[in-house]
């Protein structure tokens, strides 16, 4: 079971907490099984499938005694071209490599698969920081309207899963140069600060993902430039209003709340003892 925090309900949390926590929550929504099956690759588990998705694995002779899977990461890749021919869900044309608990990648599939699958997938997001005097700024990025996934929703200034064959630091300079025409030199300067894991019902499937969050101070006088067209424009405002943004709203893409809370944490935004609750919230250590 996947639950990071109490009913917000729970008088041990301040009142001024429940706003952030149910950012928390809702990227915890997932119980595992929840009527799901194991997924394995040879005699490893490597992800969880509905009912629906079991129907369809079994009619392609995929059954295994425990659950459903391949026999070898060799045959992940074409499973989920078939998946797609099938139209279980709508091809992303990226590969996205498939780790075991260990980190060693087994295989790839197509990124759409991933949640199909119910597969573990990597992906990196950047806090864009401005430092004014006192005042701590952070650049935001509004989500194209022709984005699939949660269209028109304000990000990060860089944020993107992991490719096959990418690790965490060449994801962010690679995306850093796509997304906001950050050169790589810069780029290369972002800071690895936390990791962040959650698993989420969504309706392209279950989500469970593994976010590296990195920190990058800019220059005052940097403006991206979104080259790849999936921004629709940024905005530099000040952390107070982003915070405000967070505590009020649904504005932000859903898994950015998540880094959001994590940098309000680091940057001394809450006081201690509601730092630790949402710490060991982010950490799933509130059960």
């Amino acid at each position: 079971m996947h639950a990071t925090y109490r009913s917000v309900s729970d008088k041990s949390f301040p009142p001024a907490l429940e706003p952030f926590l149910r950012h928390i929550a809702a990227c915890n929504s997932a119980v595992l099984p929840g009527g799901r099956l194991p997924f394995f690759c040879g005699a490893e588990q490597i992800g969880w499938v509905s009912p629906t998705t079991a129907q369809t694995l079994q009619s392609l002779g995929l059954q295994k005694d425990q659950g459903f899977g391949v026999n070898t990461g060799t045959e992940l890749l074409p499973l989920s071209q078939t998946l797609c021919d099938m139209g279980l869900y709508t091809s992303h044309e990226e590969a996205f490599d498939v780790r075991n608990d260990s980190g060693i990648v087994l295989g790839q599939v197509d990124r759409g698969a991933i949640p199909v699958l119910g597969l573990a997938a990597e992906g990196v997001h950047l806090n864009g920081l401005v430092e004014r005097e006192d005042v701590l700024f952070l650049w935001v990025a509004r989500r194209s309207m022709s984005k699939r996934l949660d269209p028109g929703k304000l990000d990060h200034l860089v944020a993107g899963g992991m490719s096959a064959g990418l690790d965490p630091q060449t994801t962010v300079i690679k995306e850093a140069q796509e997304e906001a025409g950050i050169p790589a030199e810069l780029a290369a300067t972002a800071r690895a600060v936390s990791r962040i894991e959650y698993a989420l019902e969504r309706p392209e499937g279950l989500r469970r993902d593994v976010l590296h969050c990195y920190d990058l101070l800019l220059p005052q006088d940097f403006t991206p430039i979104a080259e790849d067209g999936e921004v629709e424009s940024f905005h530099l405002l000040p952390i107070q209003e982003v915070v405000a943004l967070v505590r009020d709203t649904d504005a932000f893409k859903f898994n950015v709340n998540l880094v959001l809370i994590d940098l309000f944490i680091r940057r001394g935004l809450f006081a201690p003892t509601e730092a630790a609750i949402l710490r060991n919230a982010l950490t799933g250590g509130a059960a």
